[in-house]
């Protein structure tokens, strides 16, 4: 428990950091009083409970592979954090015997039993009913093991608990990347009182009923897509079409874009049922484009925009070139050490954030300490040394925004020196983009008025 108290204030900064923006929707659900069982999808990994917990100011106990507890500081890291082992038939070791029927019912009895007891006491615990963490805009089947321990949390005091169910819904918008976005789409809590005479009745019906109800109100609040190929379009449409889409869109909040996720992937099945020749011609529309801006180096901002730019953006892009550079050399070792580590420790994406948010939590105050000991000891000056160390995160931060600024302006002064040598080529992709935008309005139409 003290590694939790401890460690939360720092994890909630690194999330802070990482994430450019998070979105709790219906936080006030997420603080509810206990007991409470959090049900969550698990796309991401570490990142997953640690969005939740952030946001919930008593302690949440996470269920966690019993792999994870053999080695004894990982064992003794988890077990101040909270967690409670749970035995999985498949988590046996390479070359030792299976466990029995009769055994493995056993280890499930005992992390049900620690279970029922945290509940029983008013606690919060977190389960993600899917199993395995995979990185896909999509829910897997959903074991039974977070109803039955709800249910039978609830039989113990004879459904007189008070225990409710949160369904969380984590949709990442790029998961793997750093200073991406992520909303948390919480649900309503379930009643698991509202079970008991079907419990009473059947106890596995009663726990199929109520994981039906938490997939139920998961699907709701995800964007859930069936196929790869198909995810990728509306990825695609997304990045490159989805102002124009979403006009309305408030840079102020993520659900938006959620909602324009859902309705593309909803618009596309119907597409395909309907009228597949009309979704070929987008697909070929809209690869033939992105193919000729990867061609010149463009995006379609910049082909959009190829005559905007402030002057006050050229002013900062040249006056702040001084402190882009403070910003980088106080902070490229750090900021790039997680990513490499990340990319030599896995292939797998679901891990590769994670990694890359423990490593930072390691290499920034590590580094930033060594440089402020090294000013310090070079200066004499406390208050230059403080001074020092507050200016690293604010030109790190700065530094990065430099750099999307700088690339977008790159990008339109190409679209404009492509508009000026090769009139005709840029005349292409702006006719390539409008017959994309032409034919997305006249397939929005068509499916919004298809009742």
């Amino acid at each position: 428990m003290l590694f939790y108290t401890v460690m939360k204030p720092l994890v909630q900064v690194a999330l802070r950091v990482f994430f450019r923006r998070i979105e709790v929707r219906h936080p006030e659900r997420l603080r509810l009083p206990g007991p409470l069982l959090l049900a969550g999808n698990h796309p991401n990994t570490l990142m997953d409970p640690l969005l939740s917990a952030v946001h919930r100011r008593e302690p949440i106990a996470f269920l966690a592979k019993s792999t994870f507890f053999k080695n004894p500081v990982s064992r003794a890291i988890l077990e101040s954090g909270n967690s409670i082992p749970i035995y999985r038939a498949q988590d046996v070791a390479p070359g030792s015997p299976p466990p029995t029927p009769a055994q493995q019912a056993a280890r499930n009895e005992a992390t049900f039993g620690r279970c029922y007891d945290y509940l029983g006491q008013g606690g919060t615990i977190m389960i993600f009913p899917e199993g395995t963490s995979v990185s896909e805009r999509r829910l897997r089947p959903l074991k039974t093991g977070a109803a039955r321990i709800a249910l039978g949390a609830e039989a113990r005091h004879d459904f007189k608990l008070g225990l409710h169910v949160v369904p969380v819904a984590v949709n990442y918008f790029d998961p793997a990347r750093f200073r991406s976005d992520v909303l948390l789409n919480v649900a309503p809590p379930i009643a698991v009182a509202e079970f008991a005479a079907l419990y009473a009745q059947s106890p596995e019906a009663a726990a199929e009923a109520l994981t039906a109800r938490i997939r139920e109100a998961l699907e709701r609040r995800l964007v859930v897509s069936h196929d790869a190929a198909d995810d990728a379009l509306v990825l695609q449409i997304e990045r490159t079409f989805g102002s124009h889409l979403n006009p309305d869109d408030d840079p102020d909040t993520l659900y938006d874009n959620f909602r324009l996720s859902q309705q593309l992937l909803l618009a596309l099945s119907w597409f395909q049922e309907h009228h597949p020749e009309q979704l070929a011609t987008v697909r070929q529309l809209l690869h033939d484009y992105r193919e000729a801006l990867h061609q010149h180096h463009l995006s379609d901002e910049a082909i959009d925009d190829e005559r905007r730019g402030s002057v006050a953006g050229l002013l900062n892009l040249v006056l702040g070139v001084p402190v882009w550079l403070y910003g980088v050399v106080n902070n490229y070792l750090p900021y790039i050490l997680p990513s490499m580590v990340a990319r030599r420790a896995t292939k797998d994406v679901e891990f590769v954030a994670p990694i890359m948010l423990v490593v930072g939590m390691i290499t920034f105050p590590l580094a930033y300490a060594l440089q402020a000991a090294a000013v310090q000891h070079w200066l004499h000056n406390g208050w230059l040394t403080a001074g020092y160390l507050l200016s690293l995160p604010l030109t790190g931060f700065y530094a990065l925004g430099y750099y999307t600024q700088l690339a977008e302006r790159l990008r339109r002064l190409r679209a404009r020196r492509l508009f000026r040598q090769q009139p005709a080529v840029g005349q292409q992709l702006l006719a390539q983009r409008a017959a994309i935008v032409q034919a997305l309005e006249t397939a929005r139409k068509a499916f919004m008025g298809k009742a």
